[in-house]
């Protein structure tokens, strides 16, 4: 007799999250189709629902499960792994320039599509975006306030107007670059944020 397969709850609502992910960054999130995601997944619609009552509540865990332990590796980790946060984040910025594809002039950063999209339509995806950029100044301007101790940073610089600058900066070139389909346009922007970077150095 054959055993019916059955499936890990939760390796369910990763695949769920992760097919949601790229079916956002893709389509955006209305734009976004459940069914194609269920069929990125192999999951029944039963099964989606029973994690996510919602699009909406798929959509915010989005946000929240994907979107923000993303920065969080690819910036706040690395960001910590140095000494110094001038050359932290300037090194951080070589990395965003010499990996970048067409799949960035495509798609765009996937918290700023859905800043555009959302914030003026769901308050809820507005508090759980806001969030995500406070926190990636926070982590920039504690760094940079370290740095002031430090002596490495100029001390008469606000770490935290800075900070919202800089993720203000490189958000603003994922945009520019997108728009223009240019990745020599994004790197160019991105090349500029590092200049002024090193002007922050003492």
């Amino acid at each position: 007799m054959m055993q019916r397969k059955t499936r890990n709850p939760e390796q369910t609502r990763n695949d769920l999250l992760d097919a949601a992910y790229n079916e956002i960054l893709e389509s955006g999130f209305q734009a976004a189709s459940l069914e194609r995601i269920l069929a990125n997944t192999s999951v029944s619609k039963g099964a989606l629902y029973h994690h996510f009552g919602t699009k909406r509540d798929l959509g915010l865990a989005v946000i929240n499960e994907v979107i923000g332990p993303q920065l969080e590796e690819r910036w706040f980790t690395m960001l910590a792994q140095h000494d110094n946060p001038i050359s932290g984040l300037y090194n951080l910025i070589a990395e965003k320039i010499s990996h970048a594809d067409e799949s960035v002039i495509r798609y765009g950063c996937p918290l700023n599509n859905l800043i555009q999209e959302m914030s003026p339509l769901d308050e809820s995806f507005r508090q759980g975006l806001q969030k995500i950029i406070e926190r990636w100044t926070e982590v920039i301007a504690r760094a940079l306030k370290e740095g002031q101790s430090a002596g490495q940073v100029r001390p008469d610089t606000n770490p935290e107007d800075i900070a919202l600058y800089i993720v203000a900066s490189i958000e603003g070139c994922v945009g520019l670059g997108k728009n223009a389909q240019s990745i020599d346009a994004y790197q160019r922007c991105l090349r500029q944020l590092q200049v002024y970077i090193q002007s922050l150095a003492v």
